[in-house]
């Protein structure tokens, strides 16, 4: 059988592998703690549920427009406006079944074959993808970690060149949970706005800040940012809706367009049951408060794992901002053995891990082989037992 070449360069997820391996272990009995999980470990509020519910009962299971119900539209334009002091018209927003169906719609919309995509990296390891199925390429730029692995303005002028289409910022950040401040997110949107170069916006993980830290949008720095900006978000992260499959995107009226064509023809309309559920979401008072209470859990989460992770002998890990993340850089234990096999990189640590229950994911899989990615979106109980097993690997390596 022949594959494409386009999609026979796509690589595998390294995340879904290594979370395959601890479950088939668990099924074989063996205790596995999993610092894998990429999303919340909460269930979908009550309120949310019972609109779901509701939709059934009342028939709401046809298809709606491509691009989304006009409901769902206008509760998006309103928290735009609320929360970032961005003005969206109806016709601006895309609905689309998850995230990262946006990303890819947008990438799409605006790069041709042959055009530039900036990437800085550490990065989510769905974005390279992407960027290869829509025709672009990949410009790495490695972050410093004495700078919070952020990418600075003179770093993404000096990327750029006359075959830079756009770039991908990802504010909070997967992996590392980097928060880029008012002035790094401004002096970024300075460069765009003088290249011309489109910014993919996704602020996926913007509810959960941590501290005195802030989101900031880039399109919200003026008109002409916002002329460059395509802002993707989605239900998962802020509401515990992963498996619902609602993303969003806010983009110029003609890209906007665009990509409701392309998605008519691809995946069509998100699920209308999910699609109605959303306008609760967003629209119920009881949403402000449970995100509260989740971003409270996850910041004494995250507050334990770095605590704990201080003062262990060959690992050094930058406190994040944001997400639900923290990224260590282990690459010091390069070159050491546990039971007569070499850590080569964080593939061969992550594997070697497993042997004392513990997975992590291998940071080269986001552009960063120093490092292995820790979520926290699991429990206090999971994460005390899962470091002190992943300690008790560190310690015992030779």
């Amino acid at each position: 059988m022949i594959i494409s070449q386009k999609v026979g360069k796509i690589a595998p997820s390294l995340t879904l592998e290594i979370t395959a391996k601890a479950k088939k272990m668990k099924a074989d009995g063996i205790s596995v703690i999993g610092f894998g999980a990429g999303e919340p470990d909460f269930n979908t509020p009550d309120y949310i549920n019972e609109s779901a519910k509701k939709a059934i009962d009342i028939g709401f299971t046809k298809y709606t427009p491509a691009a989304g119900m006009v409901e769902l539209k206008d509760a998006i334009c309103k928290k735009f406006l609320k929360d970032n002091g961005l003005s969206y018209e109806p016709n601006q927003i895309v609905i689309s079944s998850g995230a990262k169906s946006s990303l890819y719609h947008a990438i799409c919309a605006i790069v041709d074959e042959g055009d530039e995509v900036i990437l800085p990296a550490p990065y989510w390891l769905t974005y390279p993808e992407l960027i290869k199925l829509a025709g672009g390429k990949c410009v790495i730029v490695d972050t410093k970690k004495e700078n919070g692995y952020k990418m600075t303005a003179d770093e993404f002028k000096a990327a750029i060149t006359d075959k830079t289409k756009a770039l991908i910022l990802n504010s909070p950040n997967n992996p590392t949970g980097a928060v880029y401040t008012e002035e790094e997110i401004k002096s970024i949107a300075a460069v765009a706005q003088e290249k011309g170069i489109f910014v993919v916006s996704d602020e996926i993980y913007e509810k959960l800040v941590y501290g005195d830290n802030k989101h900031y949008s880039i399109a919200s720095f003026s008109e002409k940012m916002k002329e460059l900006t395509i802002l993707v978000n989605g239900m998962s992260k802020t509401y515990a809706m992963t498996g619902w499959r609602i993303g969003y995107l806010a983009a110029p009226n003609a890209i906007a367009k665009a990509i409701s064509s392309m998605q008519s023809h691809t995946t069509s309309n998100a699920c209308s049951i999910a699609q109605y559920a959303s306008v609760a979401a967003l629209t119920n008072p009881e949403g402000d408060k449970f995100i509260e209470d989740m971003q409270k859990v996850f910041d004494e989460r995250r507050n334990l794992m770095i605590d704990t992770l201080k003062g262990v002998e060959g690992i050094e890990c930058i406190e994040p901002n944001g997400a639900f993340y923290v990224f260590v850089n282990v690459g010091a234990l390069y070159g050491k053995k546990f039971e007569g096999e070499v850590i080569d990189g964080s593939l061969k640590f992550a594997d070697l891990a497993l042997k004392k229950g513990v997975a992590v994911i291998p940071g080269i899989a986001f552009g960063s082989d120093d490092c292995i990615r820790l979520s926290y979106a699991i429990s206090k109980e999971d994460i005390k037992e899962g470091l002190d097993r992943l300690i008790s690997f560190i310690e015992e390596l030779k």
